[in-house]
């Protein structure tokens, strides 16, 4: 094992690990790591001795902050399209993990946004900590979120899914709980008493077991103390519409909800709005990368990603300049070509490739 790798692979026990090893750039994720994975999955399947698979990330922040944006902003302003084989390959990756055979334990400790959700929140066992900060915060880099996070989100109850989808907000263990991102809360000081326990396992049957007796109790969370105003706010038909309710319901948690989006890329707050709702109407996750994979290829062309990227990673001015700048400039059309379909380009993951209207 070269500890050079972007990727660990070892094995202790029956229980095959896989570490993200980038810790200077919070794991972030590139290509030859999707392809790592999605390889170490299929050996681990195809071995028998294998019971499980364990992920984690390597350094104390966090699982994975994410793909490697700044890459993807350099790709879109050479005009090239290895971006688009990058979402292939993980969006693929994200949907093996999801019906991966034996038991996935993703331990989302520390920071875990964007495609850290894809290659976690997917897997059969989930642990959060008191340090876990899980969000998709893609509408701030103008871009929409994607690796099933729409999927994820519009299911989680009432429209507490759209709510973080718009706003971008991290959430910790018990909310993370609560949206169905995670499964079980183990306090981080338990980590490593859970991790011999895992690999002293020697069925699949035990992992599972294993991970639950070392559950507990989350810290209390926030969003459930505000359903009320969550559900009411964001059933509205437009984002327009959702930032009035917010601001206007009296709540200042609700007003600060409504400064935050309207901070956020209009067009991807509106593509946001209808992906989320559009992935609800689906019957698979497999369909939802599918649909994503059509926003993401749309969005890769857009002025908003670039610029958006530039302003939080490159210039860190924290001030972009969207196009269209206001919610009222990005039209219906606009945002239903994100949706439209890819022909030969598409990825291919589900039954169909037509859009949900």
């Amino acid at each position: 094992m070269n500890h050079e790798d972007p990727v660990l692979l070892h094995t202790e026990g029956r229980v095959r690990h896989i570490t993200l090893n980038r810790p200077r750039a919070l794991n972030a994720l590139n290509h030859a790591m999707v392809l790592r994975m999605g390889e170490a999955l299929d050996a681990a399947e195809q071995d028998p001795s294998v019971i499980a698979v364990l992920l984690t990330g390597a350094g104390e922040r966090g699982l994975c902050a994410g793909g490697d944006i700044r890459s993807i902003r350099d790709d879109a302003l050479a005009g090239g399209r290895t971006s688009l084989v990058f979402w292939r390959d993980e969006y693929r990756l994200n949907a093996r993990i999801a019906r991966f055979p034996k038991p996935y334990v993703a331990l989302m400790d520390g920071i875990v946004m964007g495609g850290g959700v894809g290659v976690s929140a997917h897997g059969s066992l989930r642990i959060v900590t008191e340090r876990s900060r899980i969000a998709m915060p893609e509408t701030g880099i103008g871009f929409v979120p994607d690796v099933g996070g729409t999927y994820l989100l519009g299911a989680a109850p009432g429209e507490i899914g759209l709510h973080l989808a718009l706003t971008g907000d991290a959430v910790g263990a018990a909310d993370a709980l609560l949206c169905g991102l995670a499964d079980h809360f183990v306090p981080s000081g338990d980590l490593p008493a859970l991790l011999t326990a895992l690999d002293a396992c020697a069925t699949p049957e035990a992992v599972v077991a294993a991970a639950e007796r070392y559950a507990g109790d989350a810290p209390a969370g926030e969003l459930s103390a505000h359903r009320e105003w969550i559900d009411a706010c964001y059933a509205a038909d437009t984002v327009e519409e959702i930032v009035g309710r917010l601001d206007g319901c009296g709540v200042p948690a609700a007003k600060q909800a409504a400064a935050t989006i309207l901070a956020k890329s209009p067009t991807a707050l509106k593509v946001t709005l209808s992906a989320v709702r559009r992935a609800r109407r689906l019957d698979s996750l497999e369909e939802a990368l599918d649909q994503e994979y059509r926003v993401s290829s749309t969005a890769f062309t857009g002025p908003d990603l670039v610029e958006g990227v530039r302003a939080q990673i490159i210039d860190k001015d924290r001030n972009p300049r969207w196009s269209p700048a206001e919610l009222a400039g990005v039209t219906d059309e606009h945002v239903a070509r994100h949706f439209a379909p890819l022909g030969n380009g598409e990825l291919g993951l589900g039954p169909a490739t037509g859009t949900t209207g």
